[in-house]
């Protein structure tokens, strides 16, 4: 295992096999139903988030690790032998997580004179954006890269990741606030299908198609205008039945593999379930 390991947190929606086998650690944000908290993935799984969320007229709220999540897991990489850390976050835009890992990197090196040398990069995207950042710079670590190959791999393509999905539902639009219950009825009606773009680190508005067929037959194309220059495609869904028919109307625009991964919590709290998108780096 190289001396520089990755960290990120559960926003990545990374499978965990896909985590384990390239050594990469996540730390978990926290997710409250009411008066009840759970931590993202190891007291919550995706399918119970799913289950709660359908029976709840207001949505659970999300919140950031905290510091001592990250300490824990720093000292625990230490004492596995690493000398540095990069930790790849969610965006700072929309999330503290990325204070929590400040402050520990300053309570265990500054407070604690622990010798390792931990670098935090703001991802400024989410979900399988995070998770595709923190996968490239595990393999550059796997192959021997320094700390500064790995840190200014992970600023690199943080630059050129792009994110963008079609929302199935408006019910969590119209739970957190965002969009009037009038509106969100007449666009259900209508079969209305938001697409979205993460840019600059925050979620934006990118349109809107009238049915799924023709959402997913829009990210296809919008994906396929990027003519080629394109690397690390992955595929982010919330527990959605026809994904792995939209990994085959992507397939023949794209050679390598297609990573799937599926929204959990933090961003499936927003998006709603039924979304699907993709995330990939840019190329020139």
């Amino acid at each position: 295992m190289s001396t520089v390991r990755i960290v990120t947190d559960s926003a990545c929606d990374l499978p965990a096999e896909v985590a384990t086998e390239s050594g990469i650690e996540i730390v978990p944000l926290t997710i409250r139903f009411g008066d009840e908290e759970f931590v993202d993935r190891d007291e919550l799984t995706v399918a119970e988030f799913w289950t709660r969320c359908v029976n709840m007229s207001t949505l659970p709220e999300t919140a950031a690790p905290a510091p001592g999540q990250f300490e824990t897991v720093y000292r625990k990489l230490a004492a596995e032998g690493a000398t540095g850390i990069v930790v790849v976050s969610l965006s700072g835009a929309l999330s503290a997580t990325i204070q929590s890992a400040e402050l520990a990197k300053r309570s265990i090196v500054e407070d604690d004179g622990i010798d390792l040398d931990v670098r935090i990069v703001d991802s400024r995207t989410v979900s399988m954006g995070i998770g595709t950042i923190a996968l490239a710079c595990a393999r550059a670590a796997a192959d021997g890269g320094s700390i500064d190959d790995v840190e200014a791999l992970a600023v690199d393509l943080s630059d050129r990741t792009r994110v963008f999905a079609a929302l199935d539902t408006l019910d969590n639009l119209k739970k957190g606030g965002r969009i009037g219950g009038a509106k969100a009825f007449l666009a259900t009606a209508l079969s209305i299908k938001p697409i979205i773009d993460v840019t600059g680190g925050v979620v934006a508005e990118a349109g809107k198609q009238r049915t799924r067929s023709k959402a997913l037959a829009h990210l296809v194309e919008r994906f396929k205008s990027y003519d080629g220059r394109v690397e690390n495609l992955a595929v982010l869904h919330a527990d959605c039945s026809d994904v792995d028919v939209f990994v085959e109307m992507l397939a023949p625009h794209y050679d390598g593999e297609i990573l799937v991964g599926e929204i959990g919590p933090v961003i499936g709290t927003h998006g709603g379930r039924g979304t699907i998108g993709v995330a990939f780096h840019e190329t020139t």
